[in-house]
């Protein structure tokens, strides 16, 4: 089992800077970083080296999408500013490769059809899964759940899996959150099993509260083993909340996984 500090969620007392060797010290096999581009691509690679972790995974940026707006990847006419931050992405991996790079759906637009909206992220993906692949990266997309982002177009492994299949391309594959998955009360295990070896990246908190595993409701033990059926072998990247005490104190569930990971 391969697990990952989300160093956008976790760890956040620290400076990014200081992140990357805080996780190496936590326990954690690797890292993640949502918009990782405030830090130079030169300094997040000395980081990543001088810690001795690999990158498991970046976003493409996402223009207003964090703040409310619909994003990049769905919006016919920001269709510029998608290939801007596309070129961005590429660039900054280019120096950090990351094993995947995470292209956000983002919201349905005001004044675009829920059908123009899927074509432009349709074509999207593809272009960025046939750049990404020149570098040996593989790209996501991810299913969000729409009652924390209100009006976010992928929501569903449904959803995942048609627009898998409309891009059909070899480089890219889902991102599971099995927190958005929870919190729409959907069944995780069919899921798992609809998208199968579409899945290529698996992310979790515990629901409710998107805290650590063991602070609500969500029994982890049943989704690792549907995982491991359907012959998932990668990352489990940490993203949730550690609330108001710090990540170290939030890790007591790290040692259990890795004790006894379909059991915890």
């Amino acid at each position: 089992m391969k697990i990952a500090a989300n160093l956008s969620m976790l760890f956040g007392e620290l400076p990014l800077s200081e992140r990357v060797l805080a996780a190496k010290v936590a326990g954690f096999d690797g890292i993640e970083i949502q918009f990782p581009y405030e830090l130079p691509a030169i300094r997040l690679k000395e980081l990543l080296e001088r810690a001795g972790l690999p990158l498991v995974l970046i976003n493409l940026p996402a223009g207003d999408l964090m703040q409310g707006g619909a994003g990049l990847a769905a919006v016919p006419e920001r269709q510029q500013e998608f290939d801007e931050a596309l070129q961005q992405a590429l660039t900054y991996a280019a120096m950090t490769r990351p094993q995947w790079v995470n292209v956000l759906p983002g919201r349905l637009a005001e004044g675009v059809s829920r059908k123009q909206a899927l074509d432009t992220l349709a074509d999207n993906l593809c272009k960025s899964a046939e750049a990404f692949a020149q570098l040996g990266i593989g790209v996501l997309c991810e299913a969000i759940n729409p009652l924390d982002m209100p009006g976010f177009l992928v929501n569903t492994p449904e959803h995942l899996h048609a627009l898998l299949q409309r891009v059909d391309h070899p480089n890219c594959k889902a991102q599971l959150d099995l927190y958005h998955m929870a919190r729409q009360q959907l069944d995780i295990e069919a899921g798992i099993r609809l998208l199968g070896e579409r899945i290529g990246h698996v992310q979790f908190a515990d629901c409710p509260g998107r805290g650590a595993p063991g602070t609500g409701e969500l029994v982890f033990a049943p989704l690792l083993k549907a995982l491991e059926a359907v012959g998932y072998t990668g990352w489990l990247a940490a993203e949730y909340r550690p609330g108001e005490q710090s990540t170290e104190a939030s890790l007591g569930w790290l040692e259990q996984w890795r004790l006894a990971p379909t059991d915890s």
